[in-house]
């Protein structure tokens, strides 16, 4: 029975092969009406595939001509679901599944349109100036998509039965639409609005919404409403934590021509709800997830919009719903599904990306090429590069050309240089854009090199290569690219022979390059004795900073630095060192938050345990009809030994929640230290160039100078860097303002 709750609707062995719904509504109503107490399964169900609500919403119609009582169980568990739904940004679902079971007249309409209600008049009061805070408009446009969502589920039974109550909601929306604060361009929730009333207009006709409760209307019509009340509204403040907690469902990517994705207006809105519902709520089994985006119960066709959907996932900003690797895996599956049909769609969609790359954010271009580089390594590399083969004749600045030469260095990394040069065969002039081929550059075969690589290699201690370094090496000038590059090279054989190298050297390490001005020396060594690789320059900077020898505010240094502002706009290659820096400190900060959430805890539950027995030492009880201090032995023995055990370990715990606090009280304040570093770093190199730049612009053809493109690209990853750490950030944000924020830099 439940196989035949979880495939209903499908083409599937369970239902021999057929995909008739009501033959599987009858089947799976025989089978579930015999396992009633396993009501829980059915709601899962619907509310983790909700694109078969309708179905699952005629099943439980039918079950309430039966079982009335197991139905108001239900709507309970639904109910209060809906509460927590509400609490934590899923009320979307629940509300749908409310919608579907009032077509089939298990809920009442009235108590459906009193929750619409309550949820309408609670966005109004949020973006009123008086009594609300139009900061959280997120929230009020959340709770509108939420009401508007509904509509192509039930908007034809509710204009049917309670035709005013209705309108007056549809009146109440209007009229909320027209006090927000609006857009320049139209945003999703006047998108939606719009949709929804060409469907109003088309009778709430639609294709895409299956309606198996007609089928059996003249028994559903003899059941029993019931009533449901309205969740309770939470409140809260702060623009930038309504935009974290109620995100837009989508930001739309229209990447092909209106008649690729020709359906009506309300139709590619509900197939882009079942898209999103099915990567949301399948996303720990990615095939079975594209298996369902595969069979979705509507008449036509949809890889185009399929396409565009998951797409617009993985380039979402601040960030995708989940980590980028999902979507890519979910396209390679889908291609493997579609195959006469996907890839060639995701080509057209690449090729489309490609063609607007100069308008995409920098963060988009980074997810597109790290998604493009993965996608080609699934599929032997395959890709008509010769469609591409202009972009040589293009500045090395020029957005199209950066794309192409760091997906090729993406792919090297995949994979190895030959299978990758051999990939562009048909395009040999593009190998002009691979990364070079040779390995680490080494300059010393000096005296000083042999006798360190002699003493790693007789496994002598750091102690000794400090003392052998203070005597021999430091007098000599410049020794100290000497035995570093040295070191590089030993470490050159692989990554473990990297970690070797600065677990056991890596005091030697510490002991010359003391501060900040000698570890930017140290970063510049390895970044040129890993010229010719990128990813090993910045995985072994990466891995210095994680034993300390390397901070972060000499990484941003050394990124800033003079000789390397001419990259910025050509490559990757610097951001990806500075990406990783900051990330570092994020996480850092992040595991100490956590480590001492979970401190806390201990340490409450110490105190609770010993509360419970003193508690338990002052209670009387009678024995023998004589009042006795304490409990029942056996309750006061366990809470002894409970009370023991904690109390050994609550010193300790103390101990380290304090060390740990302290750890986090400087890590803020190093972390305060290097957001300062970088804006400050930002705004004094973009200052040289801001205003020059966009004098050079040449407004009549709309071409951009190299300088205009320096500065696009470095404005660009301002952007992406502050929405990215825009959490840390904002503690910092007066300071910040007052010390380095220049007004043309607010400007740009």
């Amino acid at each position: 029975w439940r196989s035949l709750i979880l495939r209903i609707g499908e083409k599937s062995p369970e239902y021999g092969g057929t995909i008739d719904h009501k033959d599987h509504i009858d089947a799976c109503f025989g089978a579930v009406r015999r396992e009633l107490e396993h009501s829980t399964f059915l709601l899962q169900c619907s509310e983790q595939l909700p694109h078969k609500i309708p179905l699952y919403g005629t099943l439980i119609g039918l079950l309430n001509l039966e079982n009335e009582d197991l139905v108001k169980k239900i709507l309970e568990t639904t109910q209060k679901s809906l509460q927590d739904a509400l609490d934590c940004n899923k009320i979307r679902i629940s509300m749908r599944f409310l919608t579907v079971l009032m077509c089939s007249k298990v809920v009442q309409p009235s108590s459906l349109v009193v929750v619409f209600e309550t949820l309408l008049s609670c966005a109004a009061t949020i973006v009123d100036d008086e009594k609300g805070n139009p900061s959280w408009q997120a929230r009020a446009d959340f709770y509108i998509t939420c009401i508007l969502s509904c509509l192509p589920w039930g908007g034809s039974e509710l204009v049917e039965q309670i035709p005013e109550e209705i309108e007056r909601v549809m009146v109440g929306i209007e009229a909320y639409l027209s006090i927000r604060f609006e857009n320049i361009n139209q945003d999703f929730v006047e998108d939606l609005w719009g949709r929804i009333q060409d469907l109003s207009k088309n009778s709430w006709k639609l294709e895409s919404v299956p309606r198996p409760h007609l089928l059996y209307e003249a028994q559903l019509v003899a059941g029993k409403s019931h009533a449901i009340s309205c969740p309770e509204q939470p409140f809260g403040r702060q623009k930038h934590e309504a935009e974290l907690k109620y995100p837009q469902r989508i930001r739309r990517l229209n990447i092909f021509s209106a008649s690729k994705t020709e359906v009506q207006p309300i139709d590619r809105f509900v197939v882009e709800e079942y898209l999103l519902d099915v990567l949301f709520f399948l996303n720990g089994c990615r095939k079975e997830c594209a298996a369902c985006m595969v069979g979705l119960p509507v008449p036509f066709r949809y890889e185009y919009l399929m396409a565009e959907t998951i797409f617009s996932q993985l380039l979402l900003l601040p960030q995708p719903p989940f980590k980028p690797m999902y979507y890519t895996l979910v396209i390679i599956d889908l291609c493997k599904s579609l195959p006469g049909a996907f890839p060639a769609v995701v080509a057209g969609a690449v090729r489309a990306l490609f063609d607007r790359i100069s308008e995409l954010d920098m963060e988009c271009r980074t997810r597109l090429i790290l998604w493009f580089s993965h996608h080609l390594s699934n599929f032997q590399f395959i890709w008509p590069w010769e469609e591409w083969a202009y972009v040589l004749e293009l500045p090395k600045w020029a957005p199209q050309r950066v794309f192409v030469q760091e997906v090729l260095d993406r792919e090297v990394r995949l994979s190895y240089w030959d299978k990758v040069k051999q990939s562009i065969e048909s395009t040999p002039a593009l190998e002009e854009l691979l990364p070079p081929k040779g390995g680490p550059d080494f300059r010393y075969e000096d005296e000083l090199s042999t006798e360190v690589n002699g003493m790693v290699k007789g496994r002598k201690t750091a102690r000794d290569v400090i003392i052998w370094v203070e005597e021999s090496v430091i007098p000599v000038n410049g020794a100290l690219r000497v035995v570093v590059q040295t070191l590089l090279d030993i470490g050159s054989k692989s990554f473990t022979h990297l970690i070797t190298v600065l677990e056991r050297y890596g005091q030697v390490i510490a002991k010359i390059c003391p501060n900040e001005e000698t570890q930017i020396m140290l970063i510049s060594e390895v970044a040129s004795f890993w010229k010719n690789s990128a990813q090993t320059t910045a995985i072994t900077i990466d891995r210095m900073m994680g034993y300390r020898l390397i901070s972060n505010l000499a990484i941003v240094k050394w990124v800033f630095s003079q000789s390397n502002l001419d990259l910025f706009h050509t490559s990757d290659r610097l951001w990806e060192i500075l990406r990783n820096a900051l990330n570092k400190t994020y996480n850092r900060i992040s595991d100490l938050r956590k480590e001492i959430i979970n401190l806390k805890k201990n340490v409450v539950k110490a105190e609770k345990a010993k509360a419970e027995l003193d508690a338990a030492e002052t209670k009387l009880m009678l024995v023998d009809g004589e009042p006795v201090v304490g409990e029942n032995p056996a309750r006061m023995k366990r809470l002894k030994s409970n009370a023991a055990t904690t109390k050994d370990d609550e010193l300790s715990i103390r101990e380290s929640l304090e060390s740990k606090q302290a750890l986090f009280a400087r890590a803020l304040e190093e972390n305060q230290a290097l957001f300062m570093s970088l804006y400050k770093n930002f705004r004094d190199v973009l200052m040289e160039r801001l205003d020059d730049a966009f004098m050079d612009m040449d407004k009549e053809n709309y071409t951009t100078s190299e300088k205009q493109e320096w500065c696009l690209s470095t404005l660009g990853y301002v952007k992406a860097f502050s929405r990215q750490y825009a959490s840390e950030i904002w503690p910092h944000m007066d300071k910040l303002e007052e010390e380095i924020v220049h007004p043309l830099f607010k400007k740009a």
